[in-house]
């Protein structure tokens, strides 16, 4: 069967977004994304989503900057279910790490329950390592509807950031000695 390829754009997400977001989660997930865009508009964070040519979102998250004065701290990132392992995350990563070069800051950081070992290799091959552990805690809702306080461990991963992201969409030819069509005469 041939590849299939669609374009995505990333832009921050908005609460007309919303509505199309349900796949990302039960009412309470979709109230938190609500006062997240809250504080994005107050500029403490970036809400980001992934979007093919229909403008609906298939990628959501976000980057904390209150969290740490050095560091940005991704938070809320989801992928639509249909559409894993396809590179979304990857390129809504980069994207997120982008944003937090714009506000010159060196450090991305973020959160991975140890229960979710995908997400952790992920970011693990994204060259984020490791650096210590601390209690995640949330509400969710439960089977019947009902609110409930749960909680975790989650193993904290860092990556440094260099100063400037490339922002070719062409392969670094450097080492070769020829330049992106751009760039030719």
């Amino acid at each position: 069967m041939p590849d299939v390829v669609v374009p995505l754009t990333i832009r921050d997400l908005t609460a007309a977004d919303l509505p199309a977001c349900a796949w990302a989660g039960p009412p309470v997930r979709l109230a938190a994304i609500c006062r997240a865009l809250d504080r994005a508009a107050a500029g403490e964070v970036d809400y980001l989503a992934v979007c093919p040519p229909s403008g609906q979102p298939v990628g959501l998250g976000a980057v904390d900057y209150a969290a740490s004065p050095d560091a940005g701290y991704l938070w809320m990132l989801a992928v639509h279910g249909a559409l894993q392992s396809c590179g979304i995350g990857t390129l809504l990563v980069a994207a997120a790490e982008d944003r937090i070069r714009a506000r010159g800051r060196r450090r991305a950081e973020l959160g991975v329950e140890d229960s979710n070992p995908r997400a952790r290799s992920l970011y693990e091959r994204l060259g984020y390592a490791a650096y210590g552990r601390r209690p995640g805690a949330w509400d969710e809702e439960a089977a019947d509807g009902s609110l409930r306080h749960y909680e975790t461990m989650l193993t904290l991963l860092g990556k440094d950031l260099p100063l400037a992201a490339r922002t070719s969409a062409w392969p670094d030819l450097s080492r070769t000695g020829r330049k992106p069509p751009s760039e030719q005469e």
